[in-house]
């Protein structure tokens, strides 16, 4: 028999927490979904009143947060009332690459997750179906089960994955629409009836032959793999874009021709200056951590070439524009169209656009940038992060601004990092204008027309062809 719940609680109010309870709540109104997190204002953003405050920009997630909040879905700093009124939990917290220590740099850091797992432990007085939603290495699910049943307070957990496969940008509607739905766990009667109780939500919107039952291991090793697999895609399209501009060839052609082949078909073949984003480098380097721990030297090489690749595109495109810009950017005014890793979303982890700029800063360009929906505090934090040099250093040699075509005011040249569909609207004759000549725009992003740009009266590269 199915277990019904009624009561979802999920830690982490983040990028995979907020519009993943969003929808569930939308499409479950029997359920009441409360999302917690210990960050205080990041839950006072989630509240506002304004809904353009929403610590997370994602097309239709204001509407679906405006309908249910206060309703069946609400969002608390009280992380212990939620974990013990909640008859399912969801670990939906930061899981980043090791900075330290075994596997520094390649293996996922699980401490925000054994302490998720731990405090459940010390809460919990009745059985709770614990799940797994961050993007985590396999064998976590072993991890988080070992610390809960030593808890020792006689409650029964059973352990799910349900690895997210959401592309931000398009989240809710990848909610919506999922082309599948990974559930693994125990095949034990227990397991297969929490297994059922998650099945059953999803299918409040979701055709039943798409949710996937698994066992543990296959469910949290997939994820990996999809994700290791389409990053592949776009390192692979991007290698051929460097022999393109090495030849007559245009990178747009090559891949419309291969992707109109049933057996490789069109997707992730878009050139560009890299890949960004929170999964796809960090699933693959735990891919190839845990190859490498099995001592299959061979299939960690492999799937490490991905990431050298994606590397290599960035530093050959800043490459690219400081030997254009006769060989030094030292005082030059560029500017930076994007920050985001990609458009529609506010997220900039490992976006491409703060590796070519940190790149930039060093040869002393004089940067200053625009983007949409990333606020001025949040490139600034990026850059400092890296601590290539100072925060005082950083503020001196970068600008924000929100007014794109002004900025363009005297510099020497503009670089497309994110593919914003506002770039393509731009007055770009307006701009010509107000540029230093010659004027220089480097597309990193395939946005804009070749035979438009240069019939403007602009020097325009883009990536992928010569």
């Amino acid at each position: 028999m199915t277990r019904k719940i009624t009561k979802i609680c999920c830690i982490g109010a983040g990028y995979v927490g907020g519009p993943t309870m969003s929808v569930i709540a939308k499409k479950c109104p029997e359920i009441t979904v409360t999302v917690v997190d210990i960050n205080q204002e990041r839950i006072d953003q989630w509240n506002d009143s304004d809904l353009s405050k929403l610590p997370i920009y994602e097309p239709g997630l204001r509407e679906i947060v405006q309908e249910t909040r206060g309703k069946n879905l609400f969002f608390s700093t009280d992380v212990d009332k939620g974990i013990e009124e909640a008859e399912m939990i969801f670990i939906s917290v930061n899981t980043p690459t090791k900075t330290y220590g075994k596997g520094k740099g390649q293996a996922a850091d699980l401490k925000y997750v054994e302490l998720c797992a731990r405090n459940i432990a010390k809460i919990a007085k009745t059985d709770k179906i614990v799940v797994e939603k961050s993007t985590l290495p396999v064998r976590t699910a072993a991890a988080i089960k070992s610390i809960l049943d030593n808890s020792g307070n006689g409650v029964n957990f059973e352990i799910l994955s349900n690895p997210e496969f959401l592309a931000e940008g398009t989240a809710i509607n990848d909610l919506f629409h999922a082309d599948r739905v990974l559930i693994g766990g125990d095949d034990t009667p227990s397991g297969q009836e929490a297994k059922d109780s998650l099945s059953s939500i999803y299918e409040h919107w979701l055709p039943k032959e798409r949710i996937l039952q698994t066992n543990v291991w296959s469910s949290e090793l997939s994820k990996l793999v999809a994700n290791a697999f389409l990053a592949q895609r776009v390192s692979s399209i991007n290698s051929i874009s460097a022999l393109c501009e090495k030849t007559d060839a245009n990178i747009e052609e090559v891949s419309k021709a291969i992707g109109y082949d049933s057996r490789i078909g069109p997707k992730f073949l878009n050139a560009s200056v890299g890949f960004g984003g929170s999964c796809f480098q960090k699933d693959i380097l735990n891919l190839v951590y845990i190859a490498r721990s099995f001592g299959l030297q061979e299939v960690a090489d492999y799937w490490e070439q991905v990431i050298i690749l994606n590397d290599y595109q960035k530093s050959r495109f800043v490459d690219h524009m400081i030997t254009t810009l006769y060989n030094t950017v030292a005082g030059k005014k560029i500017v930076i169209y994007g920050w985001a890793f990609k458009k529609d979303t506010n997220d900039t982890r490992e976006s491409a656009a703060i590796y070519v700029v940190d790149a930039l800063l060093e040869e002393n360009a004089e940067i200053t940038v625009y983007d949409p929906q990333v606020s001025e505090n949040k490139i600034y934090a990026d850059l400092d992060y890296l601590d290539t040099r100072s925060p005082e250093e950083n503020r001196k040699l970068l600008t924000v601004t929100d007014e794109p075509v002004k900025a363009a005011m005297e510099a020497h040249a503009i670089a497309i990092l994110t593919e914003w569909d506002e770039f393509k609207n731009l007055d770009w004759q307006d701009i010509y204008k107000s540029m230093l000549k010659p004027a220089f725009v480097f597309d990193g992003r395939r946005l804009l027309n070749k035979e438009t740009m240069d019939g403007i009266g602009f020097k325009y590269y883009k990536i992928g062809q010569k």
